[in-house]
């Protein structure tokens, strides 16, 4: 009976294909849309964890002044070379202590130039970024101690300034001081803020802040945590120690912050996850829109097929088959609207993910449910038009023309 059933609503279907086509068009772009947004959110989110990752695990970020929702300052006083030597003498659950001076600079070979970052450190700087060279070699200690104007370079640079070379042993113009190239970053990409790690020359601090910088400031400080110690217990620690060494007692507050990587990851991973959803329901009001598109047609389907309803009621079919039959048309339509979104979705996540160059995620929970809503579609708005198609007077509708 069921069986049967289908195949009449196939059949009525099939005898109007593109008002069919047009009334599920509205679930196909419903279901489509929900489940490329979510696909591509879910890549997105992978993304920026993946990325944040790469900035170090453990890490915690340590910069002067106030910054935060509400407030920021940038007024307060720098950090200095006794405040990196007392956060490593102090800190010891902290695995590397990295500080960390920069400036825009124009960097020189031959013909080539760029404007790049010129970051000033040391070899604390590999352990607490997790970023390892490719070629070549890290800082000798002779070299950090004298300022001697040596420099490591990210992929991108080297690409600009050496092409498919590696110019190791090359040297190159920082700004107005010339420089030997001793090693070269291995490639990192985009960070999760959207910038370039390998756009970057590093440079022993010493020889930042004498050639480059004009000062002793530093302006960043990474603390790369130990394995197995509480990211919270150090960022506790480097508050103590840091509200010591720049005389702020009492109720007083910071002139510095801490950050953890960790916490940051968590509210950018959030963020994308909050903004997946509210893109994922805004596409789904297509969804209630292609609902009323089938009610509508199913309307019109059952005054048109009124004749036809008062015959089959005249032979003796019963009102809960008419029901069916109708019931059946709707939801077939959004079943083929379902399945067509869900291709058409995966389809444009493909394609969006590739742009995009962010991993492609399927979710298959929301894919049923898409699927599973797209057939609650007919159910819900189907009832209607085959309720009144059931409860039809059998001698009206067979006066109707």
């Amino acid at each position: 009976m069921f069986f049967e059933t289908l195949k009449l609503a196939i059949q009525a279907i099939a005898r109007n294909t593109l008002r069919s086509f047009l009334t599920v068009l509205g679930i196909v772009i419903g279901v489509g849309a929900v489940i490329a947004m979510v696909t591509i959110g879910n890549g997105t989110t992978a993304k920026v964890a993946a990325d944040m990752s790469k900035l170090g695990s453990n890490l915690l970020f340590v910069r002067p002044g106030q910054f935060g929702p509400g407030r920021a300052s940038s007024d307060a006083k720098p950090f200095n070379a006794r405040d990196i030597e007392a956060l490593k003498s102090q800190l010891h659950s902290a695995k590397a202590v990295t500080p960390v001076a920069q400036k825009a600079v124009t960097v020189i070979y031959g013909t080539e130039n760029r404007i790049t970052t010129a970051t000033g450190t040391d070899n604390d700087f590999f352990t607490s970024q997790a970023w390892p060279l490719v070629r070549g070699r890290i800082f000798l200690p002779s070299e950090i101690r004298g300022g001697r104007p040596v420099c490591i370079v990210g992929q991108t640079v080297r690409a600009a300034l050496f092409g498919n070379a590696d110019g190791i042993g090359q040297r190159m113009r920082v700004g107005s001081v010339s420089c030997q190239v001793i090693g070269v970053l291995e490639a990192k990409g985009q960070s999760g803020f959207g910038t370039d790690q390998d756009d970057v020359v590093l440079m022993p601090l010493r020889a930042f802040q004498r050639r480059i910088a004009g000062n002793t400031n530093i302006q960043r400080i990474y603390v790369s945590a130990r394995d197995g110690a509480q990211t919270a217990k150090v960022q506790s620690d480097i508050e103590w120690l840091l509200r010591e060494r720049r005389h702020i007692v009492g109720d007083k507050e910071d002139d510095f912050t801490v950050r953890d990587m960790r916490q940051i990851a968590e509210t950018q991973t959030a963020a994308t996850t909050a903004l997946t959803g509210l893109l994922a329901a805004v596409a789904g009001v297509s969804l209630l829109v292609g609902g009323i598109g089938i009610m509508n047609i199913m309307l019109v389907s059952v005054t048109e097929r009124t004749r036809e309803i008062g015959i089959r009621l005249a032979i003796g079919a019963e009102e809960r088959q008419v029901l069916t039959q109708f019931l059946v048309e709707a939801v077939v339509l959004s079943l083929f609207g379902g399945i067509a979104g869900i291709a058409g979705g995966l389809g444009l996540a493909v394609v969006a993910s590739s742009a995009m160059h962010i991993p492609f995620t399927v979710d298959p929970v929301i894919v049923l449910v898409a699927f599973g809503f797209s057939a609650a579609v007919g159910v819900v708005f189907g009832y209607f038009p085959a309720r009144r198609a059931a409860r039809l007077d059998p001698i009206e509708a067979l006066r109707h023309e």
